[in-house]
């Protein structure tokens, strides 16, 4: 008989604290965990009515900022491999260990939940499934229900507690499901005498929906574990207004008119009484006896621990704040935490970002702020929401090297690019090439009848770019006596690639996405042969816009940029079922500009760093008033620079893909007044 859970926590504990101690261990190693920066954004909100004093002012600071010191960041990522990332820094950011002030999580706690997202697109309504890396992630975290997700839990406990400063605090958000079990593992974790306070939030008010009322009491609450990582824990204790009871006390009126109550003296002195007496805040009862007078006017509730205050958008379901994301909290309730455990210009951190509220709040308070997500749609959610809110740059960065790290995890900490490759050819169904030829194990080959594959594997660890690619049609003129054809399978691409593939305008080359998930999947199926025959390998979309434009206009100059087309080329990679996979293909055939959700321009590409000054997305209807579809052109300010500029366009779809276009303009001549 298989243990019960209570049973199983120590193991599940000892076993977390295993895997923590071994990332630990690795932070100083050469393969470390890195974070790759996709793009730096300069929030600039597009407006047809532009106001040209604000738009000057981002030129300034976009010509003044050059990205140093500290930037706030959002991450896409499995939370775990960014937490090692953060701990142990690289050469441009130092190591957080010991230095975030505030930690605030709300991690999934139902096993049943559905996080499909539906996408509205111009005269169609899809419902995209969690993408597979999501779906892979989601399933080991309930694979064997509870015990999966606290085994989930523990080691991310653990390297939390490493990035805290010694005064800082962490919170988690929970309900019924896991809440308990959860606060004896932090007792354990943490250490019971750092268990501050339970907090109670009632997110709803009591009776609604017959459902949660039937037979039982409402489940109207969530609650949150308060606990510090040492003794001195930054606090600052929050106040409200008093209620409509509370204000039933103040009921004696001061000769100038205000209200207020009496209370008795307690200990002061006679000195301090005296002063009390000359300042008018004492109160002489009929029999003589003496009170302190506390004015309503001055008077604040202090906030406990059950919060009754902030509702949840169960209820609020007019409010602007709502983005249609189902977990989504309060703005209200993180400003409340956030203000009450952590200091000006601290460092706030969210693992679990969902629709971004810790980091718009943590904007606004005037905090440095850090926030993680596994999926797609929640960043690009969180993007969008603080551009809304003309946030201060900050960084959108991904994992680096992440499937090594996961082929690492699941197939042996010894494994080596080389053997990745060889998985990879055998699933395509290539034959690895003679050692001789073939010294990184990265080519295979693949014969039917006369015609001759050559099949190269590119490595995880960089972006297959078009360096990449004449080396592959080099070999496949070259090695060997030639061959017919060259096929490149890729894991990350230069956002770019599609359009230099079509460029290239090379039938006998060939690029295909190797599935993000393939490691995963490999461990699910236990093996390459019973994977073999399902593995799919898609091609890439691509991006192309019309020539951009440069108008000089004294100190600066104007940029425009259109849009031209858009092209998925895969969509049998996307997770939809047949019936929204046709509703995509009539879009896609009428319209493909409708689907991208997001895209900027960087007026000086470097070729590493994309720094976003100009953005637009689907919601913005400040442009043309349509929610579902980006305007096309783009046509803003920068300061003027001599010479040639490298002009980047990246979109990114309604599903998370990215694209990218760059065109070299030359300067033109000052225009006439």
């Amino acid at each position: 008989m298989s243990k019960s859970l209570p049973e199983a926590l120590p193991e599940i504990v000892k076993e977390g604290r295993k895997r923590a101690e071994r990332i630990l261990e690795g932070l100083e190693g050469k393969q470390r965990v890195r974070l790759q920066t996709r793009e730096w954004v300069l929030p600039s909100k597009d407006s047809v009515m532009a106001d040209w004093i604000a738009a000057n002012e981002r030129a300034a600071r976009l010509g003044a900022d050059k990205g140093e010191g500290w930037q706030n960041r959002l991450i896409y990522g499995d939370n775990l491999l960014a937490m090692a990332a953060l701990l142990a820094g690289d050469e441009t950011t130092p190591s957080l260990r010991g230095k975030v002030d505030l930690i605030y999580i709300d991690p999934p706690f139902d096993s049943k939940a559905d996080y499909r997202t539906k996408i509205m697109l111009p005269g169609v309504e899809l419902e995209q499934r969690p993408t597979v890396i999501e779906q892979f992630a989601y399933s080991d975290t309930w694979s064997d229900g509870t015990a999966s997700y606290l085994a989930m839990m523990v080691p991310r406990l653990i390297l939390m507690r490493e990035l805290l400063v010694d005064t800082g605090s962490i919170y988690v958000h929970l309900d019924w499901h896991v809440g308990h079990y959860m606060k004896t593992i932090m007792d354990d974790l943490f250490g019971k005498d750092y268990f501050r306070n339970e907090i109670i939030w009632r997110r709803d008010v009591a009776g609604k929906g017959a459902k949660g009322t039937a037979g039982q009491w409402p489940r109207n609450s969530d609650s949150m574990l308060l606990y510090s990582k040492g003794s001195n824990m930054f606090f600052v204790q929050q106040k409200r207004e008093l209620d409509e009871e509370q204000k039933k006390a103040y009921r004696y009126e001061n000769i100038d008119g205000r209200l207020y109550k009496a209370v008795q003296l307690g200990d002061y002195s006679q000195k301090s009484i005296s002063r009390m007496e000359s300042d008018g805040l004492i109160h002489v009862s009929s029999s003589g006896q003496k009170y302190k007078k506390y004015f309503l006017d001055e008077a604040k509730s202090t906030i406990d621990s059950i919060w009754i205050d902030i509702l949840g958008f169960g209820t609020k379901t007019a409010s602007s704040e709502i983005l249609g994301y189902n977990t989504q909290k309060p703005e209200e309730l993180l400003a409340r935490i956030i203000s009450a455990s952590s200091p000006e210009n601290g460092i706030v951190v969210d693992f679990n970002n969902g629709s971004g509220t810790t980091a718009a709040v943590a904007e606004k308070l005037g905090r440095r702020w850090i926030t993680c997500d596994l999926g797609k749609p929640a960043c690009m959610i969180t993007r969008k929401r603080l551009i809304d809110q003309n946030a201060k740059p900050f960084l959108y960065q991904a994992i680096g090297d992440y499937q090594i790290e996961a082929a690492k995890s699941h197939l042996g900490r010894n494994l080596r690019i080389g053997d990745l490759s060889v998985i990879v050819l055998s699933l395509y169904g290539a034959l690895p090439l003679d050692p001789n030829d073939n010294p990184l194990r990265n080519l295979g080959s693949i014969v039917s009848g006369s015609k001759k594959t050559l099949v190269l594997v590119d490595s995880p660890n960089k972006m297959t770019g078009l360096a990449t690619l004449n080396r592959a049609r080099a070999q496949r003129d070259n090695l060997l006596g030639g061959w017919d054809r060259v096929v490149v399978l890729g894991w990350n691409f230069e956002p770019g690639i599609g359009e230099k593939i079509a460029t290239l305008k090379d039938e006998r080359l060939e690029v295909l996405v190797i599935p993000p998930d393939l490691i995963d999947r490999l461990k699910k199926k236990g093996g390459i042969e019973k994977l073999r025959g399902h593995v799919r390998f898609s091609s890439l979309q691509y991006l192309t816009v019309s020539p951009a434009r440069r108008e000089r206009m004294g100190d600066d100059e104007r940029i425009a940029v259109e849009l031209k087309n858009y092209v998925l080329l895969s969509p049998d990679a996307i997770p939809l079922d047949e019936d929204n996979r046709a509703k995509l293909s009539r879009v896609m055939n009428h319209d493909p500009l409708a689907l991208i959700e997001y895209w900027a321009v960087d007026p000086d590409y470097n070729g590493e760093v994309f720094r976003s000054v100009w953005q637009d997305y689907r919601g913005n209807t400040a442009n043309d008033g349509d929610a579902l579809c980006v305007t096309t052109n783009a046509d803003f300010p920068v300061p003027h620079k001599t010479g040639t500029r490298r002009i980047c366009v990246r979109a990114v779809d309604v599903f998370g893909f990215e694209a990218e276009a760059v065109q070299s303009v030359a300067e033109l001549a000052e225009l006439a007044a």
